[in-house]
């Protein structure tokens, strides 16, 4: 993914832990986290999530699926404007 490579280093760190994470424990697990700050959104983006993988760094998802299996697509990764 061209925009991943752009991406700092400790960002595409964060994603592929953010990755392996879902991978490992599911969508589920990852939503508790705190830091994550995951949360539906709202508008345009209607039908997407947002999770926090820095202050400044967010990955925008789609979950599709049902029940024990959830396919997660990322739409994008950016930074969030304050």
């Amino acid at each position: 993914m061209k925009q991943f490579r752009k991406l700092p280093n400790e960002i595409q760190k964060a994603l592929r832990t953010w990755t392996l994470l879902i991978e490992e424990e599911g969508i589920s697990a990852m939503r508790i986290i705190p830091g994550y700050h995951d949360e539906p959104l709202k508008g345009q983006r209607q039908g997407q999530r947002s999770s926090r993988l820095s202050r400044g760094y967010r990955v925008y998802y789609k979950e599709q699926g049902q029940a024990d299996i959830a396919i997660v697509s990322v739409a994008e990764m950016n930074k969030h404007e304050y």
